[in-house]
This record gives structure tokens, C-alpha cells and sequence, in this order.
């Protein structure tokens, strides 16, 4: 191939610029430094999400060995923080058919009680399954989802140190991909009365973003929760106004475990991104993460929590 260097230089000169405006979009590390220290260790947040997926958990699929050893992963997580089992030894198991095939997956549910409003329940989830191994590939699923299970117990230590004034579910839902069968039954066999839930934030995909937007859905449905939710947190954009089914992006309102809460009158807030070139591929692996990114939603979903656990829900 002959060499054309007046092409090739405006070939250059187009990828630099481009290039240029990503990172004017791309958060600085200035930005994270401005989340406070005591709120949770970054390196640890980014740790279990490598862990749950790297190859050895297999993609999690639910009822593989994959999805138990997830499940042990996180249970002993929760142990080690003294985070108190909601359920028996912290799982509530159930058993559905799907194309013929059956399964049996496990949520993980833990509870710190509240302090001021005992009776009161926020859940907070995460899904902890993924697409498994597909023609021999594994689907590790590290945003979809273990972005969201990781910043789920960064959570929990967050208040064992700081308790609720609410009681609150820590909720690892399994069976999302699934048709978001683990959070139907949960809300279907409730352990506490279900009037007595009286929020849920759920976080699915929220560990990486090239244009640093953060989408919070659900004020469209329940405008109460309106107030909570800034324009902007350390440098991230947030976007309530699409997917809510207002606008012009695809009504997000049933396409996570929110929607099994939602079904039941009880509002919510779903905390993800928009879908990117590795969703549902076995490419979403640990090192498409952006680590700023992904601590500063982290952040943001504790400082909105923290607000409306300030409420009288």
C-alpha cells in the first residue's frame, strides 16, 4: 500500500482531537480526592469487583458453581463486617422453571436495624448473577454486575460505622438475567411486611461510563424523590429525565430488579449507565472499569442515600 502522508496526517490530527474531547468528559483524579476518606476504601471497592469477575467464578450463571461460589464470596463478606443475616445462615433459596430447564438460585439478604425508625425498611440491592459460559467463553460480567454487588457491601461497612436511622435490607439478588426472578420472590415472600418497605435503591451497571453520566431513575414515577438527586457529583453528570419514561431514551422502569418493587407500589431509584460496547459480552471484564468513575457513582449513591434516610419515609 502506497503511503499518503496529507490523509494520514488529518487521519492523525482527527483522532487527537477527538481524543482531547473524550478526556475534557473523563473525571480527574482531583474529583475523586474530594470523597471523604472515612467513607469507604477505594482499593477494596475495585478488589471485589475483580474478584467476582475473574474466571475462576465462571461467569456466575445462577445454580453453577460459578454462582455459589459468588454467594460464599459474598456471605463471608458480610460475616466478616458483622452484618446480621436476614435470612437463615443469610439466604433465602427458590426454585422456578425457565425454557424447560430448572433452577434453584439464592438471594443473600443481611439487615442493619435503624435507629431511630426500626420498623421502617430501605433495601438496597444489587444483582449478583451473570450470562455464564457460552460457547466456551466466559461472561464475567464485571459491571453487569459485580460493580453493583461491590459498592452493595461497601455499603453495609459504610453503616455498621455510621448507622441508619432507618432499618436496611442489603439485598444480592440472583436470577436478574433471568427475568428478575430472585427479586419477584423476594417481594412475593416477604420475611418483613412488605407496607413496611417503604424504599429500595438498586444499583446495576455502574462501574464505567466514557462520557462520566450517571442515570438515577424513578423520580418520573415517584416525584417525592425528586429533591435527593443533584445535577451534578464530583464532576459525574446526572441524569434523571431519560429512561423514566420521559424523553426519548427506552423506559428503563422494568429492565432491572427495581421493577419487582415497583410492581408493588413501593417507590425506587435505579442507579446505572447507559448500555456500552461490553454489555452482555464476555468482554465486560475487570479492566474496562473506571475506577474514578465507578467510586464517585459509589459516592454519589451514599450521599443520596444519607438524605433520604434523613427523611421520615
Amino acid at each position: 500500500m502506497n503511503f499518503r502522508p496529507t490523509k494520514f496526517y488529518l487521519l492523525l490530527f482527527y483522532v487527537l482531537l477527538l481524543n482531547c474531547n473524550v478526556q475534557k468528559k473523563q473525571l480527574t483524579k482531583d474529583q475523586f480526592k474530594l470523597i471523604p476518606q472515612n467513607w469507604f476504601n477505594g482499593k477494596t471497592l475495585l478488589d471485589r469487583v475483580k474478584i467476582l469477575s475473574s474466571d475462576e467464578y465462571e461467569g456466575r450463571e445462577t445454580g453453577s458453581n460459578g454462582a455459589k461460589k459468588a454467594k460464599d464470596f459474598i456471605v463471608s463478606e458480610l460475616r466478616n463486617l458483622a452484618v446480621l443475616p436476614l435470612a437463615p445462615n443469610y439466604i433465602q433459596p427458590f426454585s422456578f422453571k425457565k425454557s424447560n430447564t430448572s433452577y434453584r438460585g439464592e438471594n443473600i439478604l443481611s439487615i442493619i436495624k435503624g435507629s431511630i425508625y426500626p420498623e421502617k425498611y430501605i433495601v438496597l440491592s444489587a444483582h449478583y448473577d451473570h450470562e455464564g459460559i457460552k460457547n466456551g467463553e466466559i461472561y464475567n460480567g464485571a459491571d453487569d454486575n459485580a460493580s453493583g454487588i461491590s459498592a452493595l457491601i461497601t455499603f453495609a461497612n459504610f453503616l455498621k460505622k455510621n448507622p441508619p436511622k432507618h432499618s436496611v435490607i442489603f439485598a444480592a439478588f440472583d436470577a436478574e438475567e433471568l427475568g428478575l426472578i430472585g427479586s419477584k420472590y423476594f417481594v412475593d415472600n416477604t420475611i418483613i411486611p412488605l407496607n413496611s418497605i417503604k424504599l429500595n435503591l438498586n444499583m446495576d451497571m455502574i462501574g464505567r461510563s466514557d462520557t462520566s453520566e450517571l442515570y438515577i431513575i424513578g423520580t418520573n414515577h415517584y416525584k417525592q424523590l425528586q429533591s435527593v438527586i443533584p445535577e451534578k457529583s464530583l464532576g459525574l453528570q446526572i441524569i434523571s429525565d431519560e429512561h423514566d419514561g420521559i424523553g426519548k431514551g427506552i423506559n428503563w422502569t422494568n429492565s432491572s430488579d427495581h421493577a419487582s418493587f415497583h410492581s408493588k407500589g413501593i417507590p425506587f431509584l435505579y442507579f446505572g449507565v447507559e448500555d456500552h460496547k461490553d454489555y452482555h459480552q464476555p468482554t465486560d471484564d475487570y479492566e474496562g472499569i473506571q475506577p474514578i468513575f465507578y467510586q464517585n457513582s459509589v459516592y454519589t449513591a451514599i450521599s443520596i442515600f444519607k438524605k433520604l434516610d434523613g427523611m421520615q419515609l
